[in-house]
């Protein structure tokens, strides 16, 4: 049996052969199919190089973190000095601010031809350490017994204890050391406290009751000592320079 549309020659069948004709445009598919994008996906693209910005940036990043590190660091340290030696402390604290307080006044009101004097340096650093920083703590724990309370009227109380009670007596125990440290005889030391105490407390009048109500109302009893002293860096540059005065004259000792 023979399929439908087969030819016969001879013995042989001849089957039908199908012709593709190509037309213009399967050139044109074929060659779109061969350039088909493949489906795998693309490397990224380069990255851009940092700006100098950026890059500066970076670079202060590091510092900025590691200073403000070691200033806590500092800051941690001499809180936990004051909570395990607080009179040590708040001592050497006050020499250290009145010694770059003389250093400062001197520089000040010296002529530019005269040198530093580093024994009135001494004398006034031998104060802060002996005096002022031991006199600061014992007073600030006593008067916070005293008058326990922070409120308005409490800190008052406590700004008009410091003006009447402490202050006159740290001003003559300052300039009756200094005095004595330069070899003056106790005439000459009382007659410059009569001629300087007043003018100080006067100054003193002016000038510490602001930094004693922020002292009192809002600084803890254990870290006044330190807010005081730094209060006390330009009132211990007009104190070194009244101590620094020439001894009163003749007169004046006559006359006391």
């Amino acid at each position: 049996m023979v399929t439908a549309g087969a030819l016969h020659a001879g013995s042989r069948v001849l089957l039908p052969i199908r012709r593709t004709f190509s037309t213009p445009w399967s050139h044109v598919r074929s060659h779109l199919h061969s350039t088909k994008p493949s489906s795998a996906p693309l490397p990224p693209p380069p990255r851009p190089p940092p700006s100098s910005h950026a890059a500066s940036t970076r670079f202060t990043a590091a510092p900025t973190r590691r200073s403000g590190s070691i200033g806590s660091g500092v800051v941690t340290w001499y809180l936990g000095s004051i909570e395990a030696r607080p009179l040590l402390t708040k001592s050497i604290t006050a020499a250290a601010i009145y010694t770059v307080a003389d250093l400062t006044s001197q520089m000040i009101t010296l002529p530019p031809e005269e040198s530093l004097d580093l024994i009135r340096t001494l004398r006034m650093a031998s104060y802060g350490m002996l005096f002022s920083g031991p006199s600061l703590h014992y007073w600030f724990n006593f008067i916070s017994k005293v008058v326990p309370k922070r409120d308005v009227v409490s800190t008052f109380k406590k700004m008009f204890l410091g003006q009447a009670v402490y202050g006159p007596i740290i001003n003559c125990i300052f300039f009756s050391y200094n005095a004595g440290l330069q070899g003056e005889t106790i005439p000459e030391i009382i007659a410059r406290l009569k001629r300087d105490i007043i003018p100080t407390i006067k100054n003193g009048l002016i000038y510490w009751p602001l930094c004693d109500f922020i002292t009192f109302k809002f600084i803890p009893v254990h870290l006044q000592p330190l807010v005081s002293n730094s209060f006390a860096f330009l009132w211990t540059i007009y104190l070194t320079y009244m101590a620094g005065l020439k001894k009163p004259g003749m007169e004046v000792i006559m006359s006391s």
